[in-house]
């Protein structure tokens, strides 16, 4: 079974081979390891990990926190779909490769930037008329009308415009009210518009300002390059 910590790690040389060490000392193996984000005080880092056969989470956990000035932000089942995650570079890649599709491109390979379950591209035509204009596999329906094309969603979403990429408190509005008690993080960034924007989710960990950032610069490619093929 596969999770994904995020771990905070001390300015220390290093911290992270010893946390790679107790990780496979207590039998847990890394399958892939993604830098979030590094400063003065040190680097936060998500670890894909595969634990053994009735391997308990716990242990995740345990093996971390074992070393000295380590810190575990958060540990969730993760299911990776697709393989191994895309890096910042591949998604760029992939949007400069086919720029009329870039706006479909940026939807479907984004969530897996960032470890997330899903992305949605909505625009805000006037008032509460939000439409779905791309959805990544794993997105949810926003209570969105079947009937129209492209679909729009029920209920108000005052959060929109976006005038900056930054995280969406599920609390703003708009979305279903399980997503509070399982904990879902969102993400957003308008993609040359403050009325269209890239929506992206997970169940933890927070969002931080690096990945809103990133998420901010794939979003600008994007809408730079749907521009230039309109």
């Amino acid at each position: 079974m596969s999770y994904l910590l995020r771990v905070a790690l001390p300015d220390r040389p290093g911290a992270l081979g010893a946390v790679a060490t107790a990780l496979g000392t207590a039998g847990i193996d890394i399958v892939s390891l993604t830098v979030v984000e590094r400063g003065p005080a040190g680097a936060v880092d998500d670890l894909v990990v595969e634990l053994p056969p009735m391997g308990l989470a716990d242990r995740v956990l345990t093996a971390a926190q074992s070393v000295e000035g380590v810190r575990v932000e958060a540990l969730r089942h993760y299911s990776a779909r697709d393989g191994n995650p895309p890096d910042e570079l591949e998604v760029a890649d992939a949007l400069t490769a086919r720029p009329e599709a870039a706006l479909a491109t940026l939807t479907g390979m984004v969530s897996g930037l960032f470890h997330a379950d899903w992305a949605v591209l909505l625009e805000r035509l006037a008032g509460d008329d939000v439409r779905i204009r791309s959805a990544s596999t794993g997105a949810p329906d926003l209570g969105r009308d079947d009937l129209g094309i492209p679909e729009r969603i029920r209920g108000a979403h005052p959060w929109l415009p976006l005038a900056a990429a930054r995280c969406i408190d599920v609390a703003e509005g708009g979305f279903p009210s399980r997503w509070a008690a399982v904990g879902m993080e969102l993400a957003a960034a308008p993609v040359g518009d403050p009325c269209r924007v890239i929506l992206v989710g997970r169940p933890g960990p927070r969002f931080r300002a690096s990945e809103t950032d990133r998420l901010a610069h794939l979003a600008g490619i994007a809408a730079t390059l749907a521009r230039v093929i309109r």
